[in-house]
């Protein structure tokens, strides 16, 4: 399996911010002026959440709250799993398919330095990791 360090993926990656006081209507307007499906909550330069795409379609559109006034606090996922800048991408691939989201922060010492998503997975990676999904498919219904 191709397996790249995050590192070498968020090399040159400009990291979106934004802090917990944030509306929601701020925060989407962020996202798509960076093309971005995810932005990184801060506060005093340490993650303290993402907000998501899912996030403002679930917590925010399904519950009916007002954008322009709704904070990042109040719907952004808190303490979401990270990695680290040396760990390879198939264990984010992995982090993100057991978890069911798409967005990883990458985190050294409690600090934001860059975002994999599961778009970075277009590559041979993808290609990697589904072989290997149906593998370990076949070994179980072998096994059972």
């Amino acid at each position: 399996m191709t397996d790249r360090l995050i590192k070498e993926i968020i090399k040159g990656q400009e990291i979106v911010t934004s802090t917990a006081d944030t509306t929601v209507s701020d925060a989407a307007s962020l996202m798509r002026a960076n093309h971005i499906g995810a932005v990184i909550v801060v506060e005093n330069g340490r993650l303290a959440g993402i907000f998501t795409e899912r996030d403002a379609l679930f917590r925010v559109v399904a519950e009916g709250r007002d954008v322009k006034t709704t904070r990042l606090a109040d719907v952004m996922t808190r303490n979401p799993q990270t990695i680290k800048p040396d760990q390879k991408f198939s264990f984010a691939l992995q982090m993100m398919y057991g978890g069911k989201f798409r967005h990883v922060p990458v985190v050294e010492d409690g600090r934001p330095v860059g975002i994999i998503s599961a778009r970075d997975a277009l590559g041979p990676e993808l290609e990697a990791f589904v072989y290997e999904l149906l593998r370990q498919e076949q070994v179980e219904n072998i096994l059972a």
